[in-house]
């Protein structure tokens, strides 16, 4: 029933709604005229998803090998998640934190036991996450490290993407995120990714009370680090008295074949960002992660949100993660990523326009032999999505690959024929 207030409001309401099913050419020509152009999207317009597929207005289906920036680790719709949202909000859905409710608690003790932390702090994107941790990491500092006030620096890598908001951009090197955005923030010190010499010299600042690292970076392109990376790089923050803040937003939640991509190196951070796979992709949910001590220096009235930690957030969470647990995903993302770098490999030997292939579990990039500014990688992507896969660009000329780890290894097959075909037909 449409109300009153939606025919007052929203005149245009009925001869949208009333209508049939716009067409994709319709979608996007609305969301170039009403929405801010703030994304580049490819041109295909979903309306369905269950796993790994994805189906756009007109009935076309696609494999998603993208999973919504890794949103979508437990595949589209997955029945339990979605379940466990309906049934909380059709309980209660937010009380605010004025108030205690009946499922906060329990997500508490479900985070901090499941990756092994005495604490967490409930926020709602990933963005909110870093901005938590990086407020934790400097009042931890001046608080427990003896550093002079406002004098707090966090040391960051090169080519790092923590978020967009103003303090995180001041940090970045991307050029399109920070240009026209100042005055930044400061406190920052940037390093080379994958390079501890110019960590352990960073470390001698003074005031310095963090370093800060996405354990492979995403965005810039899935840069992989050299093996024990990680293991140095906590070294040496707690060799100077830092903290080793990991940023898994991407990386966390089975992406790359293990619950944590820190794992990979039996490296435990000080600080732990979560946020995308830890709902499946259903609904807005981030946290922070710590010990004790760090976490204990936030005082009421100190830090906040008013959808953290709400229970639709929280029973989503908890089941979102018990599938991860219960369908092996982590072991099908080592398992399948293998299968996947290898084709891609073989491909490499094929044809001139792959110049090689890198990633771990299922967060895999491949590189195109053409320029950065080109529109190849680009031009790749849109004739994939034409044979059925989806995929995008990021700095130019790499394609990032990220399936929902819920596929099955014919179903990786069948796709890595779809890019083969694609770009073998491409370079003819």
């Amino acid at each position: 029933m449409i109300t009153m207030a939606k025919a007052i409001f929203a005149p245009q309401y009925f001869s949208i709604m009333d209508t049939m099913q716009m067409t994709s050419a319709e979608a996007i020509k609305l969301e170039d005229q009403y929405g801010a152009h703030n994304y580049h999207p490819l041109p295909v317009v979903l309306d369905e998803g269950e796993g790994v597929y994805v189906w756009d207005v007109e009935g076309k289906k696609y494999y998603d090998f993208l999973s919504a920036y890794s949103a979508v680790n437990q595949g589209h719709c997955h029945p339990r998640i979605v379940g466990a949202m309906v049934e909380q909000a059709q309980k209660l859905t937010l009380t605010s934190r004025a108030f205690y409710n009946s499922k906060l608690g329990e997500y508490e003790q479900y985070m901090s036991e499941y990756f092994g932390f005495d604490k967490m702090l409930p926020m709602n994107t990933g963005a909110e996450a870093v901005e938590t941790a990086i407020k934790l990491a400097r009042k931890y500092g001046y608080e427990k490290q003896g550093v002079a006030e406002n004098q707090a620096k966090i040391i960051v890598a090169n080519g790092n993407f923590h978020g967009r908001t103003t303090t995180i951009i001041s940090f970045s090197d991307d050029e399109d995120a920070r240009k026209n955005f100042g005055p930044y923030t400061e406190g920052f010190v940037s390093i080379p990714y994958n390079d501890l010499d110019a960590l352990e010299n960073a470390l001698q600042e003074e005031g310095v009370v963090a370093f800060m690292v996405e354990p492979i970076q995403g965005e810039a392109g899935v840069n992989t680090p050299d093996d024990g990376y990680l293991q140095g790089a906590i070294d040496l923050c707690h060799a100077n008295n830092a903290l080793f803040i990991a940023d898994e937003v991407q990386t966390g939640i089975a992406r790359t074949g293990d619950l944590i991509a820190c794992n990979h190196e039996n490296v435990k951070p000080d600080m732990l960002i979560l946020g995308k796979a830890i709902s499946g992709g259903v609904y807005p949910v981030s946290a922070v992660l710590a010990r004790d001590e760090i976490m204990n220096v936030i005082k009421p009235g100190q830090h906040g949100s008013t959808f953290g930690g709400n229970p639709v957030a929280a029973a989503v969470a908890m089941a979102a993660l018990d599938v991860v647990r219960d369908e092996n995903l982590a072991d099908n993302a080592r398992y399948l990523g293998d299968i996947f770098r290898a084709e891609m490999s073989k491909l490499a030997q094929e044809t001139d326009l792959v110049d090689s292939v890198r990633g771990r579990g299922l967060l895999n990039a491949v590189l195109i032999n053409d320029t950065p500014d080109s529109s190849t990688a680009w031009d790749l992507c849109v004739a994939m999505k034409e044979n059925g896969l989806l995929a995008k660009p990021t700095h130019g000329n790499i394609i990032r690959f990220a399936p929902p780890l819920v596929m099955t290894e014919e179903q990786l097959m069948d796709c890595v024929s779809i890019i083969r075909e694609t770009i073998l037909n491409y370079s003819k």
